[in-house]
């Protein structure tokens, strides 16, 4: 029985929804996100809307969900309503957190895995150093730009705490776009020899450059279902999961179970969250893929300041997780 199917059954009662809105001022942007909350039988299940699109918060949808469903039923119920996927991740991760409660008991419980503490980076477009100063400890996942220099690539790799660089080749009309750039490829696979090389585009200049890089390859952005996977020029032996990728909670855990059965090695990916759906990711991170650079490090190395006694990699469990948190 697969991961999902032992939860897929699970009854809820929803009661009521409704909608907590999160905001963070950045000064170089702001970043909003909404919580969906199912109260019912008087526990709360939540999950988080990740849209990145800060106007698009203010035309979030409601959905009648009041009644008693299985999760499977109630995805069955959301289907037609054409959601996004991040809005679609937000209702059914909230269902499914609420399940468990409902339940009183966590996803490890219900799918009978292990928690283990939770190593993390921390994903990072500034000076790495200002981080090892408040904690020597940590390590990175850094955007390598076609304005670095082999030089500046080379000084970050001498910390020895690069553990992922993300090419970003295949975000179209983002402001985090990186187009394939030969010359940037080589000089990451050169330098970051230890690292994984997350989302190269392949381009007839890049393919023979990356080709010696062929097991440190990893999909992030083309990735939303086991298709995705299995539509790759190369069979990955790295994929950064992001929940909020795929959607539907079926399309996730087949995914994770399509990557166990392959030996991909699997690393989670976080997309800004302000509210529960970063414990979210740590769950999923803890149980299924723990030791590996998972991109969910605490809000605070977020946040911009770095004050006070900033916890370090990996992540304690939490005394008794219940639901889908996990600390």
């Amino acid at each position: 029985m697969s991961d999902y199917e032992k939860v897929a059954g699970f009854e809820l009662r929803v009661d009521e929804l409704e909608l907590e809105r999160r905001e963070l001022d950045l000064g170089r942007f702001k970043r909003v996100t909404t919580t969906f909350v199912l109260h019912g039988d008087g526990a709360r299940g939540e999950g988080e809307d990740v849209t990145y699109i800060a106007d698009a918060h203010d035309r979030i949808p409601r959905p009648d969900l009041r009644g008693t469903w299985t999760l499977d039923d109630l995805s069955s119920r959301i289907d037609p309503l054409g959601l996004d996927d991040y809005t679609r991740w937000a209702l059914e991760s909230a269902a499914l957190d609420l399940a468990l409660r409902q339940r009183d008991v966590s996803l490890g419980d219900a799918v009978g895995r292990e928690y283990r503490p939770v190593r993390f980076v921390v994903s990072t477009r500034e000076d790495i150093n200002r981080f090892l100063a408040a904690e020597p400890s940590l390590e990175f996942k850094i955007d390598p730009e076609s304005s670095w220099s082999r030089d500046e690539m080379e000084e970050r790799a001498a910390t020895g705490r690069i553990r992922v660089a993300d090419l970003k080749g295949y975000y179209k009309d983002t402001p985090v776009d990186q187009p394939p750039d030969p010359r940037l490829y080589r000089d990451v696979v050169e330098v970051f020899v230890d690292a994984v090389i997350e989302d190269a585009a392949f381009t007839d200049e890049t393919r023979a450059i990356l080709a010696p890089a062929a097991d440190r390859l990893s999909f992030d952005a083309p990735i939303h279902s086991v298709d995705d996977i299995e539509r790759l020029e190369i069979e990955p032996r790295w994929l950064n999961v992001k929940p909020s990728r795929f959607g539907p909670l079926r399309r996730l855990f087949e995914a994770i179970a399509y990557a166990e059965e392959h030996a991909i090695r699997l690393y989670g990916g976080g997309q800004f969250e302000l509210g529960p759906g970063r414990s979210h990711v740590q769950a999923l991170a803890s149980l299924y893929y723990a030791d590996n650079p998972n991109d969910v490090a605490p809000g605070v190395y977020n946040a911009g300041k770095l004050d006070g006694d900033l916890p370090a990699s990996p992540l304690p469990v939490a005394n008794a997780p219940k639901g889908l948190e996990y600390c």
